[in-house]
């Protein structure tokens, strides 16, 4: 097997969904240019991404919002598998490791042009890991890839913190009398005590490193605490269970 080989078996595989060539091509060039990463495929809309077994075969996946036939919302809902139920107790004799248990499909990054997109936050309703903006600077994107992948922290905090704060609102009002969050606020009604402020921490922003620091644990702690509240709260990653934390009162703007 020769360096090239090596390099794509090894490397994070990113599928990349845009209805604009250019986009595709200026991302494609960037990601492939980086050691631990490899574009596998490529899709102009949201059909045709549902559609690729090379698509839905991807560690990540760079999703556009707005695209023509389906759209990024739609193609984010069908590429990963339906919401499971967290049941009040949860699953959290088992903690999975600190970014969740290994996903199911890939994990998406939607890509919108502006930072309070009411879109993006269905996106991450529909189960995508985060979002970016289309202009991040190039270093802000493999960071996000690479993180996204990891599991372990809540992309662009900063923007998706603003995005949250600016619609926690509606969430809390739209979703006040649905079996949703219904199921969400008995989830988090059996959180620990140390378990609901860690998820105020991650709702924060917060990497594991510096809830570690606030908390004065030991970071292997703090995985383990993240991964019981992940498995609780029946949370695909850290983001939905941010979502979740706003939706529920946990989180303030």
């Amino acid at each position: 097997m020769n360096q090239t080989e090596n390099h794509q078996q090894d490397a994070i595989r990113v599928a990349l969904v845009d209805d604009q060539q250019l986009v595709r091509s200026g991302l494609a060039m960037l990601i492939n240019s980086q050691p631990d990463l490899t574009v596998v495929a490529e899709a102009s809309n949201g059909r045709d991404a549902v559609a690729s077994p090379a698509v839905r075969g991807a560690d990540v996946v760079l999703m556009d919002i707005r695209m023509p036939q389906m759209d990024g919302i739609a193609a984010t809902r069908a590429l990963l598998p339906a919401e499971h139920d967290a049941g009040p107790s949860g699953t959290a004799d088992t903690a999975p490791p600190a970014g969740g248990a290994e996903p199911d499909g890939p994990r998406v990054v939607v890509l919108t042009t502006f930072d309070l997109d009411e879109y993006a936050l269905e996106a991450i309703e529909a189960g995508a890991s985060g979002f970016l903006l289309k202009d991040a600077p190039p270093e802000e994107l493999l960071a996000a890839v690479r993180t996204v992948h990891r599991g372990d922290a809540v992309i662009a905090p900063s923007t998706t913190r603003r995005l949250l704060d600016h619609m926690a609102p509606s969430l809390r009002r739209d979703h006040a009398a649905d079996q949703r969050w219904q199921r969400e606020s008995a989830a988090v009604d059996s959180l620990t005590p140390r378990e609901r402020e860690v998820l105020g921490l991650m709702a924060h922003g917060d990497s594991n490193q510096e809830i570690a620091a606030g908390l004065f644990l030991s970071e292997a702690t703090v995985k383990t605490h993240v991964g019981r509240v992940l498995a609780k709260l029946g949370a695909r990653d850290r983001v939905q269970a941010v979502v979740t934390a706003y939706r529920t009162g946990i989180a303030q703007p």
